[in-house]
């Protein structure tokens, strides 16, 4: 006969699962890393913001963490393998795979400068990685080697003091990460961006609002292209100096046909040449995209706008001004009885000042009306009751 639910025997083969889930719950969560905050859930976060102290990656961080941010802190230099065993001194470990589900490392303002080839080596789940806001003045070119689940690649204000070497080495690091959906480079003063970043066959959005890109060339137009049914990326360029020369002309084609591929291009603005400062990118006409004579590139200052739009614009501010001047004398007109009345006010005003003034000059003029000439003083002093 089989026991009864609310029989012992019917519990016995359950005491077994029990146990060991109390087990597995009771068992003590890794250490917090000193000077750390550890927020524990599904995805466990780390946020270590310990000044200049913290001068390598923390060496204890758990290695169920998902989540890590370092911000404020004075790393300097991320050495090879930094988060998997390599030594800050400069003496090289043996590397292991000691953050295992790692998914997003924030290292912001951290003063970083260096990033040796094979900083990130032993974190085979990272997806995201922001390094913005960073002073960052060498890249090793394998720098982001050993990152095969890398989505997101944050590298805004971080590349300005790094000059053209630094963009060269940045073309050979993003070049292995075939997997790379979004890009940031925004505020980094570039005049070119990495051709590299343009040929990620996954990318999907490239941030390079914020720089010193006069245009588009030819080349970077063609390596945003996709051969097969991969769609190209997005692209954001507000707040670029655009240079509204020839040369600009095939980017403005570009954007016209695919506007689409860049969210912000009613943001775009001319920054030359003078006449078309300030001017909407997108509202242009091929037409006024002209250098001046000997001046192929596009860096013309002084471009002749006269043409049929610019006549028309001529044509319709005059017919502005002829509407501002019929309203006016239509105001004339209504408000005639009451100008007639002031203009005959202020006649008779008029002439009765002018009167007065008559009035006083020929009192003045009158020979009667002439003050008495006072005696000498010669005969006060001579005469007989002086009594001298």
């Amino acid at each position: 006969m089989a026991p009864h639910a609310g029989q012992p025997g019917a519990r016995g083969p359950l005491l077994p699962g029990l146990l060991l889930v109390a087990a597995a719950l009771s068992r003590p969560a890794a250490p917090c890393p000193f000077q750390c905050y550890c927020f524990a859930g599904p995805k466990l976060l780390l946020r270590c913001a310990s000044g200049a102290e913290l001068r390598q990656p923390p060496r204890d961080v758990p290695p169920d963490a998902r989540n890590l941010t370092i911000v404020g802190a004075n790393l300097t230099v991320l050495r090879a393998a930094a988060f998997a065993g390599g030594d800050a001194d400069g003496e090289q470990k043996e590397a292991g795979v000691r953050l295992p589900l790692l998914t997003a490392l924030r290292l912001t303002q951290n003063n970083i400068e260096v990033v040796e080839d094979g900083a990130f080596d032993g974190l085979p789940s990272l997806e995201a990685l922001d390094l913005s806001q960073n002073p960052l003045r060498a890249l090793g070119g394998a720098a982001f080697r050993g990152l095969p689940a890398l989505r997101s690649l944050q590298l805004n204000q971080a590349l300005a003091q790094g000059g053209p070497a630094l963009l060269e080495s940045l073309d050979a690091a993003l070049a292995p990460l075939a997997d790379l959906r979004l890009l940031g480079l925004a505020g980094n003063a570039l005049s070119r961006l990495p051709l590299a970043a343009l040929r990620l066959p996954r990318l999907e959005q490239l941030d390079a609002r914020r720089n010193a890109l006069a245009g588009l060339g030819t080349d970077e137009l063609r390596a945003l292209e996709r051969d097969g049914d991969l769609p190209g990326p997005r692209l954001l360029l507000a707040d670029n100096p655009l240079r509204c020369g020839c040369a600009a002309r095939p980017l403005l084609a570009w954007i016209r046909n695919a506007t689409e591929r860049v969210p912000d291009a009613r943001r775009l603005r001319c920054a030359a040449p003078r006449p078309l400062h300030n001017r909407s990118f997108l509202d242009l006409d091929e037409a006024w995209l002209r250098c001046a004579d000997g001046d192929a590139d596009g860096r013309g200052e002084e471009v002749d706008l006269s043409g049929p739009e610019l006549e028309a614009s001529y044509v319709f501010f005059g017919l502005v001004l002829a509407l501002i001047g019929l309203i006016f004398l239509m105001v004339l007109y209504l408000n005639r009885r009451g100008i007639q009345r002031w203009m005959r006010n202020l006649r008779e005003a008029c002439r009765d000042q002018m009167e007065g003034y008559h009035y006083r000059y020929e009192q003045d003029a009158d020979p009667r009306r002439a003050p008495t000439t006072a005696a000498p003083a010669s005969s006060c002093a001579t005469s007989p009751g002086s009594g001298l």
